[in-house]
């Protein structure tokens, strides 16, 4: 699957990486919830970091992504203006 950092780059994760990003994704959603900007920026670094693990697809290269996630220093009220669907 191949996942996409916004303003970084791609990456192609296994099946494993891949559901340990959907685990933490959920435990960053319920931070994001929660306004518990500790929380989210702790996890959402994991998640990041976790995305990157995989092999990196180089920018000539065409993938269309599975998975798209924010830029790395998103913000918790970024965050929640994306998920909310409420981007200025």
């Amino acid at each position: 699957m191949i996942v996409r950092i916004l303003a970084e780059g791609q990456y192609d994760v296994d099946g494993a990486t891949l559901d340990a990003i959907h685990r933490l994704d959920d435990e960053v959603m319920q931070a994001i919830m929660n306004n518990d900007a500790g929380r989210f920026h702790t996890l959402y670094g994991k998640l990041v970091a976790l995305a990157r693990t995989g092999r990196r697809i180089e920018p000539h290269e065409f993938a269309e992504s599975d998975i798209i996630l924010p830029a790395a220093d998103t913000s918790l009220a970024e965050a929640k203006k994306l998920f909310s669907g409420t981007i200025d």
